[in-house]
C-alpha cells in the first residue's frame, strides 16, 4: 500500500511565498517598464540641420543690424531696432517650433564689404573713381548684372508685402533673386538696411523657399532696376 507523503504546514507557507514574490517580482517589472519616461527630443543645431542654419543666419543678420545701428545711431534707429527685436522674437519662436536651439546665432550671409580708401588722385571726369568704389559695394551694378557673387539667401523675418534688405543696395533698387534648387525667382525691391547683400522679409521667402528650408545656399541675385 503507498504512501502519499503530505506537506508539512511550514513547506506550503514557504511555498507560497516563493510564488508571491516571483509574481509580485513580474508586476514590478512591468510597471516600472510602463512608467519609464520616453527619450527626451535632441535638440538639432545648425550644424546639422539646414532649417536650423537658415534660422540661425536669420538671427545672426538681425543681431549685426541691431548692433551696427547701435554703433551708428540716427533719427531712425530706436525704431528700426525695436522693430528688428521684435523680429528676433520671432525667429527665437520658430526655431523652438523646429526643434533648434533657441537663441542660436549664425552669420552665413556675406558680410559687409570694408569702406575703401579715397584715391589720392581724383578720376579723369571725377565720376570714374566714384563708380568704381561704387561697384566694389554692389551699388553701381548695371541693371541685369549678377550681384552678391557667393552669397546664401535667408530670410529677415519682418511682415508685409515682398521686399528686400540689404547693406550694399539702396532703397528703391530691384534686385532679382533666383533659386537653383528649385528654378523659383522672385523680383523684389529694397527697402531697408541690413547685415546682408540681400535678404528677404518672410513673404518674399516664401516664394522661392523649398519646403522646409530656410535657407538658399545656390542663389542668383541679379540687379535689374
Amino acid at each position: 500500500m503507498s504512501r502519499r507523503r503530505s506537506l508539512g504546514p511550514k513547506k506550503k507557507l514557504a511555498l507560497l511565498l516563493s510564488a508571491a514574490t516571483v509574481a509580485g517580482g513580474g508586476a514590478f517589472v512591468m510597471a516600472a517598464t510602463s512608467n519609464a519616461s520616453p527619450p527626451a527630443a535632441t535638440t538639432k543645431s545648425a550644424a546639422n540641420s539646414t532649417v536650423c542654419q537658415g534660422l540661425a543666419t536669420a538671427l545672426g543678420n538681425n543681431e549685426r543690424f541691431i548692433a551696427d545701428q547701435r554703433a551708428n545711431p540716427d533719427a531712425q534707429s530706436q525704431a528700426r531696432i525695436a522693430n528688428r527685436e521684435a523680429v528676433i522674437a520671432q525667429i527665437k519662436v520658430q526655431q523652438e517650433a523646429s526643434g533648434c536651439a533657441v537663441g542660436e546665432s549664425a552669420q552665413g550671409s556675406q558680410p559687409a564689404q570694408p569702406e575703401q580708401p579715397a584715391p589720392s588722385q581724383p578720376a579723369a571726369g571725377g565720376q570714374e573713381g566714384q563708380a568704381g568704389q561704387d561697384g566694389q559695394a554692389g551699388g553701381g551694378a548695371a541693371a541685369g548684372e549678377q550681384v552678391c557673387n557667393g552669397s546664401t539667401v535667408t530670410l529677415s523675418g519682418e511682415a508685409g508685402a515682398p521686399a528686400a534688405s540689404s547693406n550694399q543696395f539702396p532703397a528703391g533698387t530691384k534686385l532679382k533673386v533666383t533659386n537653383l534648387d528649385n528654378n523659383k525667382s522672385t523680383t523684389v525691391e529694397v527697402t531697408s538696411v541690413s547685415g546682408s547683400c540681400v535678404l528677404l522679409n518672410n513673404a518674399a521667402f516664401e516664394q522661392v523657399r523649398e519646403p522646409g528650408k530656410f535657407l538658399i545656399r545656390r542663389a542668383v541675385i541679379e540687379k535689374v532696376g
